[in-house]
């Protein structure tokens, strides 16, 4: 490979929001490594919202989950040895075979006895090892570019970069108004924390007379368990909750999270975006190790940020709390292995202890400059 030809680069990350996310600092990396060159990215339609706005990217390129052939050959058409430099952020056949139609130099990541060997190692020419346990996910796709570094300065701060900010709604213009976020939907229902912890701390914030925005995708399953979580609220409750759930672009989303006072979710892609615009975060974890996926602290400059077990630690201005148990992190998809199972780690993690962590974390963070 020779690093100083590379003028058109493709990063491809085809999987969900947060693997998204999580490739801003290889991004920002990459254009401090070949200022001049032109970075794609190619990713879900669904999921690469989230870039929008970065100012390291030229074109953002979406497909569909599951394509049909006519929608594959376009693509391919498209991408067919378009740049000198593909980076595969994710060990699927899918991402690879983008990565070799798009480019004669490609790195990848792999699974040790997976694709470190075979069709997926002869046409990388460098590869990360994925660890699911003891390396974080940032660190991960950061390595990719080791080889190219060299003498080449690079920012010794990663950060994740949220999209670009869109307007408030019209009911959080006034933002002199004290208000936390709190998204307790995700994508798979083992990552879920019970619908009587969240009337807990709802509770509790009304009684401080702190406004809650309810965060939310646009799925059923979003609105349903919005609806539930509000049916269980008292009067006074219900009048300091303001349920956003499905009606926020990325953007949007984003500008509410910078001026928050804090924010409440459970292992999600929003979780994630919360640490990168600065607020105060409390991640609830329960299968997943945070030493692998850990929302990012924001301007975090060391390779890993957490301990692989711990009821709670705070670093920068996100606190994890894992739910108890001698096998948390399992790295399962819940208590069955599936993603519809009961996690008991969470639903044992007692709301006091996300009250307790809340009222810590205002004392611990530093505050930041909000623009």
């Amino acid at each position: 490979m020779k690093p100083t030809t590379f003028k058109k680069i493709l990063i491809i990350a085809t999987r969900q929001i947060g693997d998204t996310l999580i490739t801003t600092p290889l991004i920002q990396r990459a254009h401090e490594i070949w200022p001049d060159a032109r970075i794609d990215f190619l990713g879900f339609t669904n999921s690469v919202g989230i870039l929008d706005g970065n100012p390291f990217l030229h074109d953002i390129i979406g497909t569909s989950k599951k394509p049909k052939l006519m929608e594959y050959l376009k693509l391919i058409y498209k991408i067919f040895f378009q740049y000198d430099l593909a980076i595969i952020t994710q060990p699927s056949d899918r991402a690879y075979l983008y990565g070799l139609f798009s480019a004669p130099n490609r790195v990848g990541v792999c699974h040790l006895d997976k694709e470190d060997h075979g069709w997926k190692k002869w046409i990388t020419q460098h590869q990360v090892p994925i660890d699911y346990f003891l390396q974080h996910v940032v660190t991960e796709k950061l390595k990719l570019l080791d080889p190219f570094i060299g003498q080449t300065q690079v920012a010794k701060a990663v950060k994740i970069s949220p999209p670009r900010f869109d307007s408030l709604p019209v009911e959080l213009q006034d933002i002199s108004q004290q208000y936390v976020v709190i998204h307790p939907s995700p994508l798979n229902d083992y990552k879920c924390w019970p619908i009587d912890s969240w009337v807990q701390i709802i509770e509790y914030f009304s009684r401080q007379e702190i406004l809650v925005v309810m965060s939310g995708g646009p799925e059923q399953k979003d609105h349903l368990l919005a609806e539930k979580i509000l049916s269980y609220l008292s009067p006074h409750a219900e009048q300091i909750i303001l349920n956003m759930t499905g009606q926020l672009s990325f953007g949007e989303l984003a500008n509410i999270l910078h001026h928050a006072k804090a924010y409440i979710g459970v292992d999600t892609a929003i979780t994630h975006l919360a640490a990168a615009c600065a607020v105060p975060t409390i991640a609830l974890f329960g299968a997943t190790p945070p030493t692998n996926f850990g929302p990012w602290p924001n301007g975090f400059s060391h390779t890993q940020p957490y301990t692989l077990r711990a009821p709670s630690q705070t670093v920068g201005n996100v606190t994890i709390l894992q739910g108890p148990g001698e096998c948390v992190p399992c790295r399962k998809a819940g208590c069955d292995d599936t993603p519809n199972s009961r996690s008991l780690c969470l639903e044992d993690l007692n709301a006091s202890r996300v009250i307790q962590a809340y009222e810590n974390l205002l004392l611990q963070v530093i505050p930041v400059m909000r623009i």
